[in-house]
């Protein structure tokens, strides 16, 4: 176990540094072809609720165009908003209503656009209650998600993902699947695609670390235009 999260860390820390590199004309071409590729999957045209992450303004694939689209299509568009639960620090998926919703947004520490915490307990969750705290009136027809993209500091082709440590995503992807059973959505999982600039891609032979804990994505989106999904088992 020690040897993974140093090999994690070891990781983070060296994509980090070419990131940090990155001159922001590439990553602004790389955001664009990568949200051109995801817009045409028939996984995000079918789907009508998806969950969005908010990218930095830096060192990451930016979704603005996604969310843009998404809202404009009529899709229920969800974002992640982290808090205290517990003592532990958990992430909870929150609907954005609009653009001009999206446009009010404030920047976080890291620059990331958050929703306020005022707006909160208004706000439509993916289980089909609202805000954050548990409530006896959730709808079951209303929860679920149809397709969740997610960020990540690495990814390699097969499926692999690193986070950026604090288990946000993994541990909503636990979460979701106990509180989705025995909903209409119960059978139905939702399509995971990671957005990667090509810099965040290792090659064979190499790859990202993993533990058993760690949930694999369903396809990468490349910024230089690669779709990369899983072989076809024979």
């Amino acid at each position: 176990m020690a040897a993974l999260v140093t090999a994690k860390k070891e990781l983070r820390r060296q994509i980090q540094r070419i990131l940090k590199e990155l001159p922001p004309e590439s990553i602004s071409s790389q955001s664009a072809t990568a949200t051109s590729t995801l817009l045409a999957l028939p996984e995000y045209r079918n789907a009508k609720k998806i969950s969005v992450f908010l990218s930095m303004p830096q060192g990451e694939i930016s979704t603005t165009g996604i969310v843009r689209d998404a809202l404009t299509r009529g899709k229920e568009v969800y974002v992640p908003y982290t808090h205290k639960a517990n003592q532990a620090s958990v992430m909870d998926m929150l609907r954005l209503y609009s653009m001009d919703d999206f446009e009010s947004l404030k920047p976080d520490k890291w620059g990331i656009p958050s929703l306020s915490e005022e707006s909160i307990a208004t706000r439509q969750n993916c289980f089909g209650g609202l805000g954050i705290a548990p409530t006896r009136q959730r709808s079951p027809e209303d929860a679920g998600l149809d397709l969740i993209v997610i960020p990540g500091v690495a990814f390699d082709t097969e499926m692999r993902r690193l986070g950026h440590g604090k288990g946000y995503y993994d541990h909503f992807l636990n979460r979701y699947n106990m509180e989705v059973a025995g909903t209409v959505r119960a059978n139905s999982r939702p399509y995971l695609v990671a957005l990667a600039l090509k810099e965040q891609l290792l090659l064979p032979p190499k790859e990202v670390p993993v533990g058993t804990h760690d949930h694999p994505v369903d396809a990468i989106i490349v910024g230089d235009g690669r779709l990369i999904r899983p072989e076809p088992r024979e």
